[in-house]
């Protein structure tokens, strides 16, 4: 019998373009992963410091390869790709980068992404105008900069978008963006679901500063909530993706940034419960019963899939400190590093011999630090520098500059009554239950934290096939992803313990006395 004549397996395509790779997953219509592909691309070589760009061509090369390798994996297991046909597709990607675009669809040169430090005077300056707290990764504190620094390039702008936008752009040649992605950019009005009107009209006076008559509207990508249009797939988008033509025309969930889709994926949609992503950076996401009131170095506020209020607790020093002392402990020798250490980390005692640690190998903006270089460990003696140690205290500092940033949150009385741990940190289950300890807060892990990003933006693309293609579906977003919590027993959990807790927020504490001196570190160690 030939594929034709079979009734395909129906399902979903994720993808999720990263900082440093793109990865994709094909599902089946229960979200069970059948398939996966991955690749890398890197950093435009050869920049100034702080300086961190990535050009579009790597990104689409990147998506044809992940797309053929998840195929290719699909063949194998089912014996006919054929067999399988999408119904929808939802896009993750890094957020807050500067795609510029012509009239005509091309780019304007490399991307700068999230981590690029080149507007952080801008950022402030937004800030303070809008009485908003605008980061100076947000697309529109880096467009500011380019008008002013590079007008000729402005001048010749048609579209902004981002990473998640562009591979969006590709595949349907239209320039939507899911709201929470969209409130990536620019401020956003959660009561009309549009950016900020008010706010829109003092930037684009802004503009006029350095002569870019344009209304920052017309530039931006029209915001669009979860379920509802986020364009079809064009004839040119399935070949991108190695798909037959005659697929054109299958719907495409609004794009949304990595952070919005991990929360997605943790199968969060109302108050209480906080996904926890750690990897590069690390965040906590906390979707609100209200919008969080004032301006917070270390808070900030944007939209989740559906437009409900997110506040964000960003580390840009995430896991880079642990994942050093992993790998230069582990120097020349031909073994996996995470694979030898991380047991010895979790093995380690709760408080590390003694040993505390600063992650700083980077600035720090929500908590003030201004320069990376200060990261370091303290407390040694001959006793206690066991590589357990050294990592799990690494690993420690970061989780408690977490806990300062929640902490505001929790003096605006947001519930927690539950973490989800995603990212990197999540494929060592154990550090859990070092998180539900630091945080006495229960923890757990589904069965999907591995698959990151990719999964919750297959997530996204189920969710908008649904709203098209049922008449009698009706659940909003949060329900739809109630529906999908797991069953208790393909769910892990960590529950805190009551002596650890006390040891961490002894340790806590001292380590609140050892942050008031990275000022004093960091003048030294740039002398």
């Amino acid at each position: 019998m030939s594929s034709s004549e079979v009734t395909p397996i129906e399902g979903y395509i994720g993808v999720d373009n990263g900082t440093q790779g793109l990865s994709v997953v094909l599902t089946d219509a229960h979200l069970q992963v059948l398939a996966k592909g991955e690749a890398r691309y890197d950093f435009v070589p050869n920049l100034p410091e702080g300086c961190y760009e990535q050009r579009v061509e790597d990104w689409d090369h990147a998506l044809s390869i992940a797309m053929q390798q998840a195929l290719n994996e699909l063949q194998k297991k089912i014996g006919d790709k054929m067999l399988w046909k999408p119904l929808a597709i939802g896009i993750s990607g890094q957020m807050h980068g500067e795609c510029l675009i012509k009239n005509d669809g091309s780019i304007l040169g490399p991307v700068r992404l999230w981590c690029d430090a080149r507007n952080a005077d801008t950022a402030e300056e937004l800030t303070q105008q809008f009485k908003v707290k605008v980061p100076k990764r947000v697309t529109c504190a880096r467009f500011l900069w380019t008008c002013r620094e590079r007008p000729e390039l402005a001048a010749q702008v048609a579209h902004i978008t981002t990473p998640a936008g562009w591979c969006a752009f590709r595949l349907t040649n239209e320039f939507k963006l899911g709201i929470g992605e969209a409130s990536g950019m620019f401020p956003m009005d959660t009561t009309h679901n549009h950016y900020r009107t008010d706010l829109l009209e003092q930037y684009d006076a802004a503009l006029r500063e350095p002569g870019v008559s344009r209304r920052m509207v017309d530039l931006l990508p029209t915001p669009v909530r979860a379920g509802e249009d986020g364009g079809y797939l064009t004839a040119a988008g399935a070949a991108l993706l190695n798909l037959p033509k005659e697929w054109a025309g299958i719907p495409v969930a609004p794009a949304e940034g990595d952070q919005i889709a991990a929360l997605a994926g943790s199968l969060i949609g109302s108050a209480g419960t906080i996904s926890c992503s750690f990897g590069t950076s690390v965040c906590a996401n906390v979707v609100g019963d209200r919008p969080f009131q004032g301006v917070s170095a270390a808070v900030d506020q944007y939209c989740a899939a559906d437009g409900a209020p997110v506040n964000m607790v960003w580390l840009r020093n995430g896991t880079t400190f642990l994942n050093t002392i992993v790998e230069s402990y582990n120097a020349g020798k031909n073994e996996d590093a995470f694979a030898t250490i991380m047991p010895q980390l979790i093995d380690a005692p709760a408080d590390c011999g003694g040993l505390l640690a600063l992650p700083f190998m980077h600035d720090e903006p929500g908590l003030h630090v201004e320069q990376g270089g200060s990261a370091l460990i303290v407390g040694w003696n001959t006793e206690n520098a066991k590589v357990g140690n050294v990592a799990k205290a690494a690993l420690l500092s970061t989780m408690f500059n977490l806990k300062m940033g929640c902490q505001i949150l929790d003096a605006q009385g947001y519930p927690r009554s539950e973490l989800v741990l995603t990212g990197g940190l999540s494929r060592t289950p154990e550090c859990g239950q070092i998180l539900a300890d630091v945080f006495n807060t229960p923890v757990k892990l589904l069965a999907s934290a591995d698959e990151g990003c990719s999964w919750g933006a297959a997530v996204l693309a189920k969710y908008r096939h649904l709203c098209q293609s049922s008449a009698t579906f009706s659940l909003n977003w949060a329900g739809f992803l109630q529906s999908l919590i797991p069953p208790e027993e393909e769910t892990l959990r960590f529950q805190p313990i009551a002596d650890h807790v006390r040891e961490y927020e002894a340790m806590f504490t001292r380590y609140q006395k050892l942050i008031q001196l990275q000022s004093q570190i960091a003048a030294t160690t740039s002398l």
